[in-house]
């Protein structure tokens, strides 16, 4: 395991302050690097790491700090520097925090947790010794078998860092899971979330009455056969099994707070003029009145804004997917994961969407036809599903039960109400008549659906379209 450490400073760290920070356990610490020299690392006599530093990050969005970590950032742009410490090693603990404390007095800001910066006093770290190389060399991996990579957050909101990016990936690349374990007061990034949906991985949550659960699902977890796995209850039979489900993740209150959750593929003919992003620019405009905030390759967001940077990247990228995390304004709460592939249809947009509303206000939803008449009719509008959830407005996933979303509509783009045979697209078994969007020689067509949150029938009229447009 490791602490996290955070500096937020108005001015780049440069060498002399971190020069300063590495002195932090005396002259005589060994310095080594790690990630291509962007990390920074302060080692015991065998060299391996007790601090690793991240190279320092520009962030340039407004409220990410607030979001992430709770805490006040100086006013953008300013510096994010990530520096963790190996767990069970105090001194290394009390380093990070030096080494935090030197580079505030140097280059000014804060840092989070602010009782970890403390101390400008060289730290004694003569004899002290740590366990051989963080699990897989991913300085944030903490356990590894033949089944999974374990992650111990401490973090305020578990985020996709670019130290759990890479964790992620390196994970996957061994075909492992990944699981990340934390106490029961901390939250989840929906970009966290949405990257935890394939078994075995899953949010691990510790829990003073029943140890371990999982707090996606709320199933009563133990450490089994080189992972953590659901525990039958004592109900259970050889052909019944039941699942418990922890009693903590059952304390639900309904605070009135609701999220609108967008979903949907675009895909884009291949040409080298082709400008990504503005399909999920039109939608926050059509949704807030303005343009998403900022985005980044992980969390923070730390870039404004911007089509044609957003655009490079993935042609840089090319033909290899590229991940990307948009976030809005803290006035209107809103964030979007984006995967955007090269296939043999063209240049695919997945994108998942959600903003957060309090319970004095309501969601935009008579803007829901025009968001998806300019998807269809601009930006080659494969499919859509819009829901409503009773969740919360910062969008911050707890480790508690939050109702399901229940779907408002579906959208299905022209070219494929185009292939679908005679009126099927248009004859549904719904009570309600899909509305055109678009030219009527080839329209997309926007299916009202329910979109009760107390009411989860709208499933069943989902499913009966979805089963109806397949053939079935």
């Amino acid at each position: 395991m490791t602490k996290d450490v955070i500096t937020l400073t108005p001015n780049m760290p440069d060498a002399l302050s971190v020069l300063a920070g590495l002195l932090s356990g005396g002259p005589d610490k060994l310095v080594g690097t790690t990630g291509d020299d962007a990390v920074v690392q302060l080692c015991d006599t065998e060299g391996r790491p007790l601090v690793s530093v991240e190279a320092p990050m520009l962030v340039q969005v407004a409220g990410e700090a607030e979001r992430l970590l709770g805490a006040t950032a100086p006013p953008v742009p300013f510096w994010w520097t990530e520096i963790r410490a190996t767990t069970g090693v105090e001194e290394a603990e009390r380093l990070a925090g030096t080494f935090a404390a030197r580079l505030i007095s140097l280059a000014g800001g804060s840092a989070w947790p602010p009782e970890a910066a403390t101390s400008l006093a060289v730290v004694k770290t003569d004899g002290v010794s740590v366990a051989p190389t963080p699990a897989a060399a991913q300085p944030a991996v903490d356990a590894l078998t033949d089944k999974v990579a374990v992650i111990i957050q401490d973090r305020p909101v578990v985020s996709m860092t670019a130290w759990l990016a890479d964790a992620y990936r390196a994970a996957a690349d061994a075909e492992l899971g990944l699981q990340i374990v934390t106490s029961s007061d901390v939250l989840l990034s929906p970009a966290v979330r949405n990257s935890l949906s394939g078994w075995p991985s899953r949010w691990v949550v510790q829990d003073e009455r029943e140890g371990y659960y999982d707090g996606l699902s709320g199933a009563v977890l133990a450490w089994q056969n080189g992972l953590f796995a659901t525990v039958e209850s004592a109900e259970a039979t050889a052909h019944d099994a039941h699942t418990r489900v922890a009693a903590s993740y059952q304390e639900f209150a309904d605070t009135g707070e609701r999220q609108l959750a967008i979903s949907y593929r675009t895909v884009h003919p291949a040409d080298d003029r082709l400008v990504l992003g503005g399909a999920l620019e039109s939608v926050w405009r059509e949704i807030t009145g303005e343009p998403p905030a900022g985005w980044g390759t992980a969390e923070p967001a730390n870039l404004p804004w911007s089509l044609r940077q957003l655009t490079d990247l993935a042609h840089d990228r090319a033909p290899e997917p590229t991940w990307l995390v948009v976030v809005g304004s803290p006035a209107r709460p809103g964030l979007a994961t984006v995967r955007i592939s090269r296939t043999t249809a063209g240049v695919e947009e997945d994108v998942t969407l959600a903003f957060g509303y309090g319970p004095d206000e309501e969601p935009p939803l008579d803007a829901l036809p025009r968001t998806a008449e300019i998807l269809a009719t601009r930006h080659h509008l494969q499919s859509m599903l819009l829901q409503l959830r009773k969740a919360r407005r910062d969008l911050a996933v707890p480790p508690r039960f939050e109702g399901p979303g229940v779907p408002l509509a579906f959208v299905l783009g022209a070219e494929e109400v185009r292939q679908l045979p005679g009126d099927r697209a248009r004859r549904t078994p719904l009570s309600d008549t899909p509305i055109q969007l678009g030219p009527k020689t080839r329209p997309a067509l926007y299916y009202p659906l329910p979109g009760d949150p107390s009411d989860l029938s709208g499933w069943q009229d989902f499913e009966r379209l979805m089963r109806h447009l397949k053939g079935a």
